[in-house]
């Protein structure tokens, strides 16, 4: 994974409760177990009109917001069955950070897992971050754990295993290569089935 410590970017503002998994990406885009090639069909059926033109009302294809990376949105997000695929969508169309009210368990796990740094912010604080102009940027700090946009800052909780994961770029199977010392003197010790 790629490590996260300090993000300044725009952000899009989708300020719906519940969002969830079928939302942000269809099950019929689950055709393949790569995690590239989401990032098209993420928010599919809001983002595109029948006939598959492009909605220009819907803020993901306002030009304003290309190149934004800091999702802002409702309580519960992520809801739904357990695709990975939706957290594979949202890192694919280039999103980075998700401020939500809060998440379902396992695509909060799923994040985690694949670096997408999910945050839970009340809605007062969200309300202000969903209101700042297209070319404003706000800047998420993960060692400091503030959200800072104009004079304000907002601080966030994140499980300080999380945190260290982020921070270090690390995923699993990166911590388990942490051990690799231990593992062979384990297996170094091991009798032989042979």
């Amino acid at each position: 994974m790629k490590p996260i410590t300090t993000i300044t970017n725009t952000t899009i503002p989708i300020m719906k409760e519940n969002i969830d998994t079928d939302q942000l990406i269809p099950k019929q885009f689950l055709k393949n177990i790569l995690k590239t090639g989401y990032g098209k069909d993420l928010f599919y059926d809001w983002r595109y009109l029948p006939g598959g033109k492009a909605n220009p009302d819907f803020e993901l294809n306002k030009p304003e917001r290309k190149g934004a990376s800091i999702l802002i949105t409702g309580d519960n997000f992520g809801c739904g069955s357990s695709r990975e695929h939706a957290v594979w969508a949202l890192k694919d169309f280039g999103i980075e950070v998700v401020i939500a009210g809060s998440y379902s368990d396992i695509f909060y796990m799923n994040s985690t897992k694949n670096g997408l740094l999910a945050i839970a912010l009340p809605a007062d604080e969200r309300k202000i971050l969903a209101e700042i102009s297209a070319n404003e940027k706000i800047t998420v700090n993960l060692p400091d754990q503030v959200v800072q946009c104009r004079d304000k800052s907002f601080h966030f909780e994140i499980d300080p295993l999380w945190k260290h994961k982020f921070v270090n770029g690390l995923d699993d199977i990166a911590i388990t290569f942490g051990y690799e010392k231990q593992i062979e003197d384990y297996e170094a010790h091991m009798p032989s089935f042979n």
